[in-house]
């Protein structure tokens, strides 16, 4: 495995296995890697000859308030994880390599990065899709990994490659859990001890809506004020959002058919958290809405 920091010499060590015909998976990161990111890197290590793995923490997508300084780093650990995951390329650029100067050509999905999420942190989704474009022309992988804990920056990635027309496919990896069933994520370990444990009431909000809905609920309003409540009502969290949307285009729903994602934020102590889950349910051709 190769730690590279020059986007020069990546795309110099690329190109020949390329031209060879070797397909290359990618999967972007900001580091301090967790078994989430291992899921990832293990699905691009079975369905793909080469492997690279971006570890970049990407200042575009923190607002001025945010936790850009703070956010968790620690390259060497991840460099031993992921030469125990078979990775042959780690992509660790400084922020003058990626942004030499200030970036004044970005990448913009307003109608999907407003919503959500983007309504706490309005230039984050700007950020991330400006930043995995400049990866994806970079390394110019076969497919790209991302995972669906994150689902509104999955859906925004499969958006912004459908309108550029960018030759890659784009692969959703399931969420990775505690045995509690809070989602992995690198921002858990700012959870005090007191908060973790209240920290589970996210997943606890989004499987009594799954619940409600396999009972015959479909109108949307009814299932966000059940996740709302249920989470509002929780120790030490205060509530971001709980929302139904549409899991392909983020749009609300009033009522829950095709495939439907139920998101929900909210910050547990100082930390901020983020879960959903994306339910296939069949089409309602004459909803009775009151």
């Amino acid at each position: 495995m190769q730690t590279i920091t020059s986007i020069r010499l990546l795309r110099n060590a690329l190109s020949p296995l390329r031209n060879a015909g070797r397909s290359i998976g990618l999967v972007p990161t900001m580091g301090y890697l967790h078994e989430g990111h291992a899921r990832l890197v293990s699905t691009a290590r079975e369905q793909n000859d080469v492997v690279v793995v971006s570890i970049f923490v990407n200042p575009l997508q923190f607002g001025p308030n945010e936790d850009f300084a703070q956010y968790p780093r620690d390259l060497h650990h991840d460099e031993q994880m992921l030469t125990a995951l078979g990775c042959d390329f780690i992509f660790a650029p400084s922020v003058n390599e990626m942004y030499p100067e200030p970036a004044v050509t970005v990448v913009d999905l307003p109608e999907m990065g407003q919503v959500l999420c983007g309504r706490t942190r309005p230039i984050h989704f700007r950020g991330v899709a400006t930043v995995v474009s400049k990866l994806l022309h970079i390394v110019q992988p076969d497919k790209a990994y991302f995972g669906q804990k994150d689902g509104q920056q999955l859906a925004i990635i499969l958006r912004m490659v459908q309108d550029l027309n960018l030759p890659l496919a784009i692969v959703g990896v399931p969420t990775v859990r505690e045995s509690d069933g809070l989602a992995k994520s690198s921002r858990n370990i700012f959870l005090s001890v007191q908060d973790r444990p209240h920290a589970t009431v996210l997943y606890r909000a989004l499987q009594v809506a799954r619940d409600d809905i396999e009972a015959g609920q479909r109108f949307a309003a009814e299932v966000m004020a059940h996740m709302a409540a249920l989470i509002s009502a929780e120790p030490t969290v205060r509530l971001d959002y709980a929302e139904a949307v549409d899991a392909r285009t983020l749009q609300p729903l009033s009522v829950l058919s095709g495939t439907v994602m139920l998101a929900v934020a909210a910050y547990v102590g100082k930390t901020r958290l983020i879960d959903n889950i994306v339910l296939p349910l069949p089409p309602i051709d004459s909803p009775d809405i009151p």
